[in-house]
């Protein structure tokens, strides 16, 4: 019987799939990297999602592995090259927390706009200052998508919904995905001057890497509003801090971090800053999405062969 580990925490549908299956599934949670690596032989598959990192070294001691599969779509925490030299199938979900994503950088955007959490805080003191918590409305402005893949796409279709001007910088989509989502693409420097919010979706690579930092900063319209529902890799916290300070961001919502846990961050106390503990897919739906999905990629690929989105499929 073929074994699969469950590491991180996922909803219950996840260890029944594999059991109906009849795959063994095995939930242990909240593992050292220590303690995952002297176990790691005894799988054949290893299902993460974003708190458990499969490292280098776990994966070269995990000699029975054949697969690992994400629930979520980002595979940051997962060594696909030594994945890819071992021979071992690295498959993500990227549909399952689409829409969870998109809706939580909604929430972000019109919680900036209208200081919902500063108004909510205040109120809750004891306090009622209605001129301190004057907001401005979406209608008419414009909105700045970066990155217009799954999420992305969510994000601008929801907007246009809000009545927003939305434009799209992004080098992969093509004229016609523009003229289906009714978005304008623009180059990155367009989209910072002309941007009265921008929210990111990209993933973290060399080319993304920072890339909201000082000198991008520099380019947007005094005021800009910024979410990032992303990856915190993809921002210079201080610069970001700066500008705020500096009155050029007139403020952020954040869900993602560069070092993760968040627990004392230079963001913490920031009058225009909001901070959510990296929930943007933290949806009941989004969970049993992502669970179900990851382990039916799972026992299809042990038990047929059977390769769903296989992010490292061309080179296994």
């Amino acid at each position: 019987m073929k074994k699969v580990l469950i590491a991180d925490k996922a909803d219950p549908l996840c260890e029944k799939v594999l059991k109906d299956r009849g795959l063994e599934a095995v939930v242990k949670t909240g593992m050292k990297p220590e303690e995952l690596k002297a176990c790691a032989h005894e799988f054949d598959a290893i299902i993460v999602r974003s708190a458990t990192t499969l490292t280098r070294e776990i994966i070269e001691a995990a000699k029975n592995l054949k697969a690992v599969a994400r629930a979520g779509s980002g595979v940051d925490n997962i060594d696909v090259l030594a994945c890819i030299e071992k021979k071992v199938l690295v498959m993500n979900t990227p549909f399952g927390n689409t829409v969870s994503t998109g809706e939580h950088a909604i929430a972000m955007m019109m919680a900036l706009a209208r200081h919902i959490p500063q108004a909510n805080a205040s109120t809750h003191a004891g306090k009622w200052e209605k001129k301190k918590f004057e907001g401005v409305e979406i209608t008419g402005k414009t909105l700045g998508v970066i990155g217009c893949g799954n999420i992305g796409a969510v994000v601008a279709d929801r907007a246009r919904g809000l009545k927003m001007n939305v434009i799209v910088f992004d080098p992969v989509m093509n004229a016609e995905r523009s003229r289906e989502l009714g978005v304008k693409m623009v180059t990155l420097d367009e989209l910072y001057a002309k941007s009265d919010f921008i929210t990111y979706h990209v993933t973290i690579n060399p080319a993304t890497k920072g890339m909201l930092n000082k000198d991008a900063i520099a380019k947007m319209k005094k005021g800009v509003r910024l979410i990032n529902c992303a990856r915190g890799g993809i921002m210079v916290e201080e610069d970001i801090k700066a500008g705020i300070e500096s009155g050029q961001i007139a403020g952020f919502a954040c869900d993602v971090y560069a070092k993760e846990p968040a627990t004392d961050h230079i963001f913490f106390g920031m009058e225009k800053v909001i901070c959510t503990p990296h929930i943007a897919a933290s949806t009941k739906d989004a969970q049993v999405t992502v669970a179900r999905q990851a382990a039916e990629q799972i026992a299809d690929y042990l038990l047929s062969g059977k390769r769903t989105h296989a992010v490292n499929g061309d080179k296994i």
